[in-house]
């Protein structure tokens, strides 16, 4: 069971809920400061005094009054108007993410509202419920509007749809299927529901999640080309990394050693002083990306546990007025932390691109078949796989293009800087999806040099990461005749973490 208090959530179980269902309650303390809260926003109404948001119309019409009586409406009427996504749905584990984080900011007890709210969440997670919540309508300021009120509409009974496995179902439906009662808005509900960073934050983090695991599995294909290519391993020295210390390039270059360790292909041409750079530097550039996700890292752990709404109530603060109005939805963090590894994830992909290039092309790889084509059946080995590899590092590229240094104003100039988050983080998403497939390429092109290798000299030894890989590639690659099913079969257990 995981207990949100807004402060406790880890990356595992984000990806636990979103991805393996692991259940969620509201932790007592964080009851209580939520209620706390709460009964604050309630005793204010009652004086009418004004608090953004809650008695005050929103952005550019924060002056506009609100009666008590009509603060009900107020949130029915945010969420509905605010629910202006379009295009394909989000994922199912982007949006069980989504509603995860959401439920565990809330749960801080700065956003002045119930704790049904939070309850709801946590039930619609644990009986599948997952709205459908269209992938585009977020410029990442003020937060993920559109998106959360997609998420709000199914809460609240005021209409949107579910996931189903055939489609989709009207939201009413399905949580009357579920049985979960919808709530009635009150107050501060339907802003707090919508307001916040909480879709971003959730495709960074399953994408980061998946690049970390990405990472590693690109150190193992590295290291069997560089074996298939009869690589010289001083380059991954301990002694030459201490030289220019960079956390990254040295955990790499120390998992290549830990790859390599046995085999008698590296370093077998007595001859050969040096490799290309995509085998020679692999350390250095696999080692970049790596720090760039550790800094990721940092900045998603952070905002898991951040509010991320306004106004926020600062209860312990003596004021009269505990609301304070700020910028904390605005996704500049995640958005530039989601460019920054874009880049990082691209370039895994480049370089394993190159380096299967390589061992494709005759004149490179050291007397390996051109293409990798075996001599006893009339085949086009994996000239088209390395073509298919270059496609997506191309696109890649376009991708890369940082999304946090755009801005559009919206809401009439009160917003007149917005983040453009949401698509940084939905073009990692892609980047990470593309490299995973660049990777598999390298691993069913590795697999096949070695396997020629071993066939042409049967007392080769491999190293421990080769042997540890070559039998599940082979079984993949040897269970379709199509070229792209067997990439992406070899993909999907990349995803799994087979070759981490």
């Amino acid at each position: 069971m995981i207990v949100l208090d807004g402060r406790g959530l880890s990356l595992a179980d984000l990806v636990a809920v979103a991805r393996a269902e692991a259940p969620t309650q509201l932790g007592p303390h964080a009851r209580e400061e939520m209620e706390r809260s709460h009964g604050w926003v309630v005793s204010t109404l009652a004086s009418d005094a004004p608090i953004y948001g809650i008695n005050t119309g929103f952005g550019s019409l924060a002056r506009v009054r609100i009666p008590a009586a009509d603060t009900s409406t107020l949130s029915r009427n945010l969420m509905r108007s605010h629910a202006a996504g379009v295009g394909a749905p989000c994922p199912a584990d982007v949006v069980r993410a989504m509603m995860l984080l959401r439920a565990n900011a809330l749960s801080r007890g700065a956003s002045g509202c119930r704790p049904a709210l939070v309850e709801t969440l946590c039930t619609m997670l644990a009986r599948g419920v997952v709205p459908r919540v269209p992938r585009q309508g977020s410029c990442g300021s003020s937060g993920d509007l559109a998106p959360l009120s997609h998420l709000a509409l199914v809460v609240f009974g005021e209409g949107g749809e579910v996931l189903a496995p055939n489609g989709t179902i009207s939201g009413l439906a399905a949580m009357a299927a579920a049985g979960i009662p919808t709530l009635s808005p009150q107050a501060k509900d339907g802003l707090a529901m919508t307001n916040g960073a909480q879709l971003t934050t959730a495709i960074t983090a399953l994408a980061l999640h998946d690049a970390e695991v990405l990472v590693r599995s690109a150190e193992r294909a590295a290291a069997m080309s560089i074996e298939a290519l009869r690589g010289v391993s001083r380059a991954f020295h301990p002694a030459v990394h201490a030289l220019r210390p960079h956390p990254g390039a040295i955990e790499s270059a120390a998992h290549l050693r830990e790859l390599l360790a046995g085999s008698t292909l590296v370093d077998s041409l007595p001859e050969k002083v040096q490799d290309a750079y995509s085998l020679r530097c692999t350390p250095v550039v696999l080692g970049a990306a790596r720090d760039v996700l550790r800094y990721g890292r940092g900045v998603v752990e952070c905002e898991i546990n951040s509010v991320t709404d306004n106004p926020v109530m600062l209860m312990d603060e003596a004021v009269e007025n505990h609301a304070f109005s700020a910028g904390l939805f605005h996704g500049e963090p995640v958005g530039i932390a989601a460019d920054s590894m874009k880049i990082g994830v691209a370039e895994i992909a480049s370089l394993s691109e190159r380096r299967l290039y390589r061992l494709t092309t005759g004149s490179l790889s050291s007397r390996l078949p051109p293409a990798l084509a075996g001599a006893d059946r009339p085949d086009l080995g994996m000239l088209v796989p390395q073509t298919t590899a270059a496609a997506l590092v191309s696109e890649n590229k376009s991708l890369a293009w940082p999304m946090s240094v755009d801005s559009i104003p919206t809401c009439e100039d009160q917003e007149d800087h917005v983040a453009m988050s949401t698509t940084a983080a939905w073009r990692l998403w892609e980047i990470v999806q593309n490299s995973r497939r660049v990777v598999a390429v390298e691993l069913l092109c590795a697999a096949r040099a070695l396997r020629l290798r071993l066939e042409e000299a049967p007392g080769v030894r491999l190293g421990v990461g080769a042997e540890e890989a070559m039998p599940l590639v082979e079984q993949l690659a040897g269970g379709t005749d199509v070229a792209g099913e067997a990439i992406e079969a070899v993909a999907a257990h990349i995803a799994r973490g087979s070759f981490a």
